[in-house]
């Protein structure tokens, strides 16, 4: 060994090939750093454990089928079996439902708003109410000054008794007129008698002068007598004539004086029904609103003095026309009120207009003019309350009725 190193040393190779193998061991340290230096600014990945720390592994086991899962749940099965049997049962009813029914949200209560104005004119002397006050028939709304229409009814009635009076002296006239044509009657009847016999004894008298029986101073006699007897049966029956005219003049007055009593009698009317005026009543049961009316103001005949809504209100549904097939009157109806949510009234159809909404508006629509596009219409139908409900409802207030067709 001894010679091996000897002959090391004395060789002078390796000497001329050292720097080249260190330079060599430094470019291999240096990408062994450059490589250490890059794995550590990678992510690292979690470091196994060692082999003798892991746990053994295990295969892993078959994923169960779906029964089987069923099969191991009994329980939660038989529960959402129940949840799809509810569902199934719930759409059908509801379907059923559905069909039965025919609901719109295009409905709100609707009455006969009456406008309240005076029908003379006149100052304004009382107004006995407030707005939006519950008032029954006959209620008093305001009064106007009534002086001057008592006085026109003062006038009228004594012109009515004037009349009155003027009838009762005619009928009185009358009266007494035909009681003297009675009379007159009466002496015509005994003049004509006496007439009779005097004709007949002057024709006797006439007789016996021509026979020679008789004396001519006598027929002379009888003939004077008929002469007499025919100038008082011309009287009487003159003065017959001439009450019966009398009388036929008192009752032309007499229809006059009825055509004064009646025109008095219309006047007096038209006079009580002014005075009826001046006190405004409530036309029915309602509210009174929109008041205008003050005391101290002047009315005028026309004017609207306030807004009354009576108290009997109904509903207006305006339902499309594809909703109208199995609707008729008499159909009841569930109507849900916004104002009172969770409470239903019970009502019924009173009647479907005849003809759609469009068809009554201000403006109808032109059909045959421009390009057409056809529009679903709404036709109104009438639904009163049944009974009538215990809250208050007002005009335009809107509902939801609900018609059960089938």
């Amino acid at each position: 060994m001894a010679h091996d190193h000897a002959l090391q040393d004395s060789d002078p190779r390796p000497n001329e090939e050292a720097p080249r193998v260190e330079e060599a061991h430094d470019r291999g340290r240096a990408a062994a750093r450059a490589e250490r230096t890059e794995r550590a600014e990678r992510p690292q990945p979690a470091t196994k454990p060692p082999a003798e720390e892991r746990e053994p592994s295990v295969a892993p086991s078959k994923k169960p089928s779906f029964r089987e899962q069923l099969r191991r749940h009994p329980c939660i099965t038989a529960a959402a079996l129940l949840l799809v049997l509810a569902g199934i049962i719930v759409g059908v009813v509801w379907w059923l439902h559905a069909r039965q029914v025919e609901s719109t949200d295009d409905a709100f209560i609707d009455t006969r708003v009456v406008p309240i104005s005076a029908q003379l004119s006149g100052m304004i002397v009382d107004v006995p109410i407030t707005d939006n006050q519950l008032l029954e028939e006959g209620a008093v709304l305001l009064r106007v000054d009534d002086r001057d229409y008592r006085a026109a009814l003062a006038q009228a009635k004594a012109q009515l008794d004037q009349a009155t009076a003027t009838i009762d002296n005619l009928n009185a006239q009358i009266d007494a007129q035909q009681a003297r044509i009675e009379q007159a009657q009466k002496q015509v009847a005994q003049t004509e008698a006496a007439l009779k016999f005097a004709e007949e004894e002057d024709a006797r008298a006439q007789d016996l002068v021509k026979k020679g029986a008789g004396t001519v101073q006598n027929a002379q006699q009888t003939a004077s007598s008929l002469r007499q007897q025919q100038a008082a049966y011309a009287g009487a029956k003159a003065n017959e004539l001439a009450a019966e005219k009398e009388i036929a003049v008192l009752r032309t007055q007499q229809r006059v004086a009825v055509g004064q009593l009646e025109q008095a009698q219309a006047a007096e009317d038209l006079a009580k029904a002014n005075l009826s005026r001046t006190t405004i009543t409530a036309p029915t049961a309602g509210r009174a609103t929109k008041i205008t009316a003050a005391k101290g103001a002047y009315a005028q005949p026309g004017q609207t003095l306030l807004m009354f809504v009576p108290r009997d209100v109904w509903v207006t549904a305006n339902y499309k026309e594809t909703q109208l097939t199995a609707m008729h009157p008499g159909q009841p109806v569930d109507i849900a009120v916004d104002a009172y949510p969770g409470r239903t009234f019970a009502g019924h159809v009173d009647s479907i207009q005849a003809g759609s909404g469009a068809a009554f508006a201000l403006l109808p629509p032109e059909n045959a003019t421009g390009n057409y596009v056809k529009v679903v219409q709404r036709v109104p139908v009438k639904i009163v309350f049944d009974p009538p409900p215990d809250v208050y409802l007002g005009p335009g207030m809107s509902v939801v009725p609900s018609v059960r067709v089938r």
